[in-house]
C-alpha cells in the first residue's frame, strides 16, 4: 500500500431532473480525470434531490434502471477510473421505502461494493428546516469497506460522519480512507462541516474524502459546499469554494501508517463499563 494516486471529490447541484443531472454530473467525472483522477467521487443523491416524496418515488427505479448508476457504470468504463457514486435514490423490490446507495465502481464498470445510508436525518433546524429522511428512505443495516488498488475504502454517506462509532469500526476492520459524499444544510455546513471531517481524519488516522452538493435546489433547499479532501493528521488537502467544480489531491496511502504509528490511538480502546441513565435501576446481582 505505496503506491501514490489522485483522488477527487465533485462538488455538484443537483436538482429534481435526473437526465439533467447525468449529464452535468458526467462532464464534472471527465474533468476530473483530465486532471489526472485515479479515484472520482461525487456526492449524496447525485441522481436527482427531490421534495416532494411522491415525486420521489415515482422517479425511482432500480439499481439496474437508474439512470445515474448506468451511466456511472459507463463512464467507468470509458474513463477508466475508479468511481464513487456518492448516492442515488433507488427502488427495491417490494420495499415499501426507497434506499439512499452509494456504489463503487470499478474501471471495468462493475459494481464493486453498494452501501446503503445507516443514519436518517430526521432533524428540526433552528432556521426552521425540517429534514424527515426516514419517511422515505429505509436506513441500511450494515457497515462497508471495499477494495482499492491503494487501499481499503469505508463507505457512508452524509448524516452518518455524527457517529463516530462507524468509523471507529470502519478503520479497525482496515480501511485506510473514509468516503462520505453529502448533501449538508448550510446553517449545520458553517457550525459543523470541517470540525467533523477533520476529526473523522484524525481519530481513525485515515484519508477523509468528502465530495459535496452546493446550492439552490428547488423548494427552499440550500446545500453548504465546500467538498473537502482531509489528510490522516487533520491537514486539508483540497477544498473547493462556492459554485459546481472539481478538486483533485494527490493521496499517499503511507501517510495511514505514518499518522497511526505518532498516535496509535486505535491500538488503545478499552472496553469499559457504560455509565447508567438517571432513573435507571441496578441489576440484581
Amino acid at each position: 500500500m505505496t503506491t501514490r494516486f489522485k483522488a477527487a471529490c465533485i462538488q455538484m447541484t443537483s436538482g429534481a431532473a435526473i437526465e439533467a443531472n447525468v449529464i452535468a454530473v458526467s462532464e464534472l467525472v471527465r474533468r476530473a480525470r483530465a486532471q489526472g483522477a485515479d479515484l472520482i467521487m461525487t456526492p449524496e443523491v447525485s441522481d436527482m434531490i427531490e421534495f416532494k416524496r411522491a415525486l420521489a418515488v415515482d422517479k425511482a427505479r432500480p439499481e439496474d434502471q437508474n439512470a445515474m448508476v448506468v451511466a456511472f457504470r459507463a463512464l467507468a468504463r470509458e474513463t477508466g477510473a475508479w468511481l464513487l457514486l456518492g448516492s442515488a435514490v433507488i427502488r427495491d423490490k417490494n420495499a415499501e421505502r426507497l434506499s439512499n446507495r452509494s456504489f463503487l465502481i470499478s474501471p471495468q464498470g462493475e459494481i464493486a461494493a453498494r452501501y446503503d445510508k445507516i443514519h436518517m436525518f430526521d432533524v428540526d433546524l433552528q432556521t426552521g428546516e425540517r429534514h424527515r429522511e426516514s419517511q422515505t428512505y429505509k436506513p441500511g443495516d450494515k457497515a462497508v469497506v471495499a477494495e482499492l488498488p491503494w487501499g481499503r475504502l469505508g463507505m457512508t454517506i452524509c448524516y452518518d460522519m455524527r457517529f463516530p462509532h462507524l468509523y471507529r469500526a470502519l478503520a479497525k476492520a482496515g480501511a485506510d480512507f473514509l468516503a462520505m459524499p453529502s448533501a449538508f444544510t448550510v446553517p449545520t455546513g458553517r457550525a459543523h462541516w470541517h470540525v467533523l471531517l477533520r476529526a473523522r481524519a484524525i481519530e481513525n488516522g485515515c484519508f477523509v474524502f468528502a465530495p459535496a452538493q452546493w446550492g439552490e435546489h428547488g423548494g427552499g433547499r440550500r446545500t453548504f459546499g465546500h467538498a473537502l479532501i482531509v489528510a490522516p493528521w487533520g491537514e486539508i488537502l483540497a477544498e473547493a469554494e462556492d459554485g459546481v467544480g472539481v478538486i483533485v489531491a494527490e493521496i499517499d496511502p503511507a501517510k495511514v501508517a505514518e499518522a497511526r504509528r505518532a498516535v496509535p490511538s486505535l491500538a488503545h480502546d478499552r472496553l469499559f463499563a457504560a455509565p447508567k441513565r438517571p432513573g435507571t435501576v441496578a441489576a440484581a446481582d
